[in-house]
């Protein structure tokens, strides 16, 4: 047995349809049903070689297109961005009736410019 890689998961979202069907079948049950090699070979029919094979192959394309394109690397940083972006504006929100409240919205509208300029230079 082989240890589980669980970006692979996350990877499957963003570049599973470039697999083919055997292999985003193979690691969508191995990591997301988290079937055996032995339980996915009986479901689909095939060797548990055959699968093993599969989800190997599968893996290496799945990390390739991540590091030429890095799609869920720029996903990752866009979700923190927005993340904080979100928190600020409910610190704005819930600022309304404090003696500080535009102190508080200048510092949080600059941690939300902060947070576009380092989205857009990417």
């Amino acid at each position: 047995m082989f240890e589980k890689d669980y970006r692979i998961s996350y990877l499957l979202d963003f570049y599973g349809n470039i697999l083919t069907d055997k292999q985003r079948d193979a690691i969508d049950l191995y990591y997301n049903e988290d079937l055996s090699l032995a339980e996915i070979a009986e479901h689909v029919g095939i060797t548990r070689q055959g699968v093993r094979d599969a989800i190997k192959r599968g893996e290496e394309t799945l990390n390739d297109m991540e590091d030429k394109l890095g799609f869920a690397e720029k996903f990752g940083e866009y979700r923190k961005a927005f993340d904080k972006i979100n928190e600020c504006a409910e610190n704005m929100r819930v600022s309304r009736s404090s003696l500080n409240f535009f102190k508080i919205i200048e510092e949080n509208m600059d941690m939300i410019f902060d947070q576009i300029k380092i989205v857009n230079k990417e």
